[in-house]
């Protein structure tokens, strides 16, 4: 039987971390396997879903370049396949009407929990032989139902505590369990791998599977994703959806590196892989059973090694800059230094203008302000001549803080930034003198004391 996995969104939100990390292992699998990867979306909640949400969706897949294998399946478009499948149950008495109001059900609900057991439905219309009702019910079987994880062994259930589950709305309009049953049968899924948050569907899916006659996919359940504190990831911990990590500047293939790592390590405990060779050494068998932890401080220094492996020109593009010298000059100053591309632009932006600052900041420690203007005066004399390598022996001689911490504020109106020298090469001469010039006004205006 060929490997078909796939991811299945719904398109209620947009496309979230934990979504893009299931549609990694599963795109990983299906290549390592020469199988195909399906996407299917699960729009069949018309009040939740959005056209914009289903449009994020496949714009950042593709962005990462999770690319599916066959159509784009929509649930919205399968609905005479979903009622012939529960005309089917309800023609082989596997499924009921059932009539009960939504006050009813929570009397009895608030009596199986004052009686410290687990809710479950009491079965009040199984016998009733409804011909329409407000949802129909799958018959659970009092019996117990196993099957073997791929990740975590074998787990068992009692289908008895389950009591009979809404299967549907009605003959059009399946419920979650039920559709993915029969989209997976249809589809020919050959592995189910998802989050650890469906382990409890499971059993209910494997007995719908027998009743319809349809066969088994195996299972693989994915650890949650969590924040150090081991607490499911919030968005109040970190971006949450691909699209603003997307626009904070980190690249897919870094992205799609630590998705990688987040509940699975290779055996030689590399952490930089490209995607070849993450096909090549991934396995769902090792992935891990506990908490995958979101390390943002990870993220960011694999993003700024993929950064630094990437070429100059490649990083205009990502930039979205013009090409040209001082363009190319900037990005190999701080391809370095750039943990994101937004942080690649905060770190250059003074280059393009200079931010105002104290003049203060222009001293080195006990430097006083005529002696400061002095030194710029000496500097700004070495770059209108052309010596702008004398400017480190005039720092040896008058004192590397007083002339290259002086030079590299008045260049760059910043506490921290690159080398003075590194800097003034990108400027270039016109504009170096000019900040040096508007560097001795501020120290001017402030009284020389000379």
């Amino acid at each position: 039987m060929d490997v078909r996995v796939r991811i299945a969104p719904s398109p209620t939100g947009p496309l979230h971390i934990g979504t893009a990390r299931t549609a990694l292992f599963n795109w990983l699998f299906a290549r390592q396997n020469k199988g195909f990867f399906i996407l299917r979306i699960e729009d069949t909640d018309l009040e939740r879903s959005a056209p914009e949400f289903e449009k994020d969706i496949l714009e950042s897949l593709q962005w990462l370049d999770l690319n599916w294998d066959e159509k784009l399946y929509r649930q919205s478009e399968r609905l005479d396949i979903y009622e012939k499948h529960i005309k089917q149950l309800l023609e082989k008495d596997s499924a009921y009407w059932c009539q009960c109001t939504k006050e009813e059900l929570e009397i009895e609900r608030q009596y199986f929990l004052s009686q410290g057991l687990p809710p479950k439905y009491s079965g009040k219309c199984r016998e009733k032989n409804l011909k329409m009702g407000a949802v129909i019910r799958f018959r659970m079987p009092d019996r117990h139902i196993s099957f073997t994880d791929i990740i975590r062994g074998k787990i068992e259930f009692d289908a008895g505590l389950f009591g009979d589950i809404v299967v549907a709305k009605n003959l059009r309009t399946p419920l979650y369990n039920l559709a993915a049953v029969i989209d997976d049968a249809e589809m020919k899924i050959s592995h189910v791998i998802r989050g650890e948050d469906h382990i409890a569907n499971t059993p209910k899916q494997i007995l719908l599977q027998e009743t319809l006659g349809f066969h088994r996919p195996h299972y693989g359940h994915l650890p949650l994703i969590l924040d150090p504190g081991r607490a499911k990831l919030s968005k109040r911990y970190a971006a949450t959806a691909i699209k603003e990590y997307q626009e904070q500047g980190y690249l897919p293939d870094a992205l799609v590196n630590f998705m990688a790592l987040l509940g699975w390590h290779p055996a030689n405990e590399r952490e930089i892989l490209s995607r070849q060779e993450l096909i090549k050494e991934f396995d769902l068998v090792h992935v891990q059973k506990a908490g995958a932890i979101f390390n943002p401080e990870k993220l960011n220094w694999l993003n700024s090694q993929y950064l630094k492996r990437s070429g100059d020109e490649q990083l205009l593009k990502l930039l979205h800059w013009p090409r040209s010298e001082k363009n190319k000059k900037i990005v190999a100053l701080f391809k370095e230094r750039a943990r994101t591309l937004k942080h690649f632009s905060q770190l250059a932006g003074f280059l393009k203008n200079l931010p105002d600052y104290e003049t203060d900041l222009l001293l080195w420690k006990e430097q006083k302000r005529g002696d400061a203007y002095q030194a710029l005066e000496k500097t700004a004399a070495l770059i209108k001549k052309g010596e702008e390598k004398e400017i480190a022996a005039l720092a040896e001689k008058e004192g590397r803080g007083e002339i290259f911490w002086l030079l590299r504020v008045a260049l760059s109106g910043l506490k921290d930034s690159p080398p003075p020298l590194e800097i003034l090469e990108v400027l270039g001469k016109k504009e170096a003198l000019a900040r040096i010039k508007i560097a001795m006004e501020k120290l001017k205006d402030g009284g020389l004391g000379l």
